[in-house]
């Protein structure tokens, strides 16, 4: 490590090592005016501010002896490259349209200058329509990147995610339209840039919704695997998703927020608000395998931190599940719990799903890599009792202690509504159907909608009957997870010390 009088720097938090143009450093003119031919390095090193930021920051080292000042350099140098996690070539997709249309301008300003510090190669992507970072992921040389970047929202996450699968399991032969297949984990990670209207994936594996604090990630080479659910309607794959996938509540307001994009970030709030209002509810039979590997529960206030070892243990007993019974044959024999009843929202979620504005997410101690779900249930009740259902995910009280709420840890699940059950269409089926409408568009209406939406990761699905499994750490991130405190940080920091002398 380099020491200094007032810090001390981690080589694997160093971002670059810099000779020093004297003529730069006036400011430190004490420092060296007494030497007759003062040299000078930079060291340039991620520093930790508050609420899991990081800021870049520098120190600069003088001395008399230009052989020594350049042994200082070619020895530092030496140490980054030996860290072999760091990416040298990144492929960046920009989102120039998503949130407050900031993306362009965040990566040129923030993000760019970081990534030349630290002598990263980039070829940039402005996508011009909808799936293009998708559909470009499908034809270019992927091999000849260290990992995909994505500046905008989770929108813009989850197409590169699409791609980056769909081509991994294009390349292996795996048919994703199978919902059974072995999918083949991507090896290629991606980082996140937050620049969109919602960014709960940055903020639930990092801690914090900040470009520059991403770009760090990128720079030092993070790796936080996750878990990534898969979808399917019949035996045809629908989506991926890593987050939320919500039907009923959070389903009701993405379609109706999607009417009116025109309101930019704030159609959630009115969407939300008029959904409250509508408190609709729907009939439908939810059937599960519980996730009898993980180590963990929903209910344990043991939250998903940097290193987590319910994600590591939970990991190593699945593989061994795998191994010793096989993957059909242990999904055939195990037994599936059935549950019948009248849903104001159903959630599954693979992470916390923390933002600013829940800080413990809709399930604190859901894991990033367990191989699990948490499947979340809430029955049909008051409006007065699901408003503090809601109220609950803004402080620090159990959103789960509620008598019609029920929560469990399943890796996979199926949905079926209650009018897919019906096989035969009768007259109060359509008169739903027909006047479905007129309810959704008036919230004094609180009768019962044959069906609501899914919301998968801020999309919506066509079929409200899906069948989802959860594919243990499919897929990873440049990142760390959150950090639990600083005592947690400088531990980390110190298990990762290389003495440079």
């Amino acid at each position: 490590c380099v020491h200094t009088e007032s810090c001390f720097i981690p080589t694997a938090e160093i971002i670059a090592v810099e000779e020093t143009e004297l003529n730069k450093k006036r400011r430190n003119i004490g420092k060296w005016q007494k030497m007759a031919e003062p040299h000078a390095f930079t060291v340039y090193y991620v520093e930790k501010a508050r609420n899991h930021r990081w800021r870049c920051s520098d120190v600069t080292f003088w001395c008399v002896d230009e052989h020594l000042c350049n042994q200082w350099i070619q020895a530092l140098k030496e140490l980054l490259e030996m860290q072999k996690s760091r990416p040298k070539q990144l492929l960046v997709y920009i989102n120039p349209y998503g949130g407050k249309r900031q993306g362009k301008r965040i990566y040129e300003q923030k993000v760019a200058p970081l990534f030349s510090l630290a002598s990263i190669s980039t070829d940039v992507v402005i996508t011009e329509h909808a799936n293009h970072a998708k559909d470009n992921l499908f034809e270019v040389n992927i091999n000849k990147y260290d990992g995909v970047v994505c500046v905008g929202g989770d929108g813009m996450f989850s197409e590169v995610m699409h791609g980056l699968i769909g081509r991994m399991q294009k390349d292996s032969g795996i048919d994703q339209n199978n919902p059974k297949a072995p999918l083949v984990q991507c090896n290629i990670r991606i980082g996140i840039i937050p620049a969109g209207s919602t960014d709960c994936i940055c903020y639930s594996t990092v801690g914090i919704s900040d470009p520059i604090t991403s770009a760090l990630h990128i720079i030092v080479g993070d790796c936080q695997p996750l878990d990534v659910s898969s979808i399917h309607h019949n035996n045809t794959f629908l989506k991926y998703s890593v987050s939320l996938l919500g039907y009923g509540f959070y389903g009701d307001i993405l379609k109706d927020s999607e009417k009116k994009r025109w309101m930019g970030p704030m159609r959630y709030d009115y969407s939300g608000f008029k959904t409250f209002l509508s408190h609709h509810y729907y009939e439908g039979t939810i059937s599960f395998q519980p996730a009898k590997h993980t180590v963990g529960s929903p209910r344990d206030k043991d939250s998903c931190r940097t290193g987590c070892y319910i994600c590591k243990k939970s990991e190593q007993q699945l593989a061994e599940q795998h191994k010793k019974c096989g993957l059909k044959h242990e999904e055939d024999e195990e037994e599936w719990k059935v549950i019948k009843g009248k849903f104001l929202a159903i959630n599954a979620v693979n992470m916390s799903c923390a933002c600013p504005r829940s800080p413990k997410g809709l399930s604190p101690a859901a894991h990033l890599a367990d191989g699990s779900a948490d499947l979340i249930l809430v029955r049909k009740c008051s409006r007065f009792d699901f408003l503090r259902y809601l109220v609950r995910h803004t402080n620090q009280d159990d959103q789960f202690d509620f008598s019609f709420v029920d929560v469990y840890r399943v890796k996979s699940f199926q949905f079926t509504s209650k009018l897919s059950e019906d096989n035969e269409s009768n007259v109060t089926d359509m008169g739903k159907k027909r006047f479905g409408q007129f309810c959704r568009d008036h919230p004094a209406c609180c009768c019962n909608i044959a069906n609501s939406t899914w919301n998968c990761d801020g999309e919506t699905l066509d079929s409200s009957a899906i069948e989802v499994r959860v594919h243990c750490q499919l897929m990873k991130l440049f990142a760390r997870g959150i950090e639990e405190n600083c005592k947690d940080e400088a531990a980390y920091s110190q298990s990762s010390v290389e003495q440079l002398l």
